[in-house]
């Protein structure tokens, strides 16, 4: 499997993250989160990979997030309804994401993405 990198285009730090993968000459295939939102198939997969909380794939600062009130209501939410949610909109998508046949990466952490390519 190549490198899949999913990102919102507009976001900054995706923007560094894009800049990092070229700087380190890793080849992926780009997506845009908002034109092609991850599937709910897809998210369980990559939610059961990366061995994280589901809650570590929400955009927990986003507008959208804030807007459905979602800190609360999530509480109360199945893992089901919660990655449904998720497939739903991909502004409510913690971003960038990096799917490599290794790891599954949320958000840009400099530490874990130099980990990856060692």
């Amino acid at each position: 499997m190549k490198t899949l990198f999913i990102e919102y285009p507009k976001c900054s730090t995706c923007q560094k993250a894009k800049k990092w993968l070229e700087s380190n000459n890793i080849e992926y295939t780009d997506r845009n989160i908002i034109e092609e939102t991850p599937k709910t198939h897809e998210l369980e997969t990559w939610i059961k990979q990366s061995k994280k909380e589901i809650k570590s794939f929400f955009n927990t600062s986003g507008l959208k997030y804030k807007a459905l009130n979602l800190k609360e209501k999530l509480e109360n939410m199945s893992e089901k309804e919660k990655i449904k949610l998720l497939a739903s909109d991909g502004m409510l998508i913690k971003r960038p994401l990096l799917i490599t046949d290794k790891k599954i990466l949320i958000g840009f952490k400099l530490k874990e993405w130099e980990e990856l390519i060692k």
